[in-house]
């Protein structure tokens, strides 16, 4: 399966970690770094499954 290397990945841990201080939780980068890595494997296994329909 192939997913997004993150050096390459548009959204940051800093930015996961500014978002979610907004909305009152609070993060380290270590887990925001494991939050992007779900989410964009989700993303990907998503736009996977839309496109064998």
């Amino acid at each position: 399966m192939n997913f997004v290397d993150p050096k390459s990945r548009k959204v940051t841990p800093e930015m996961v970690i500014t978002k979610l201080k907004e909305h009152g939780q609070t993060v380290t980068k270590a887990e925001a770094k494991i939050i992007l890595d779900f989410m964009y494997k989700i993303a990907i296994l998503s736009v996977n499954q839309y496109v064998k329909l």
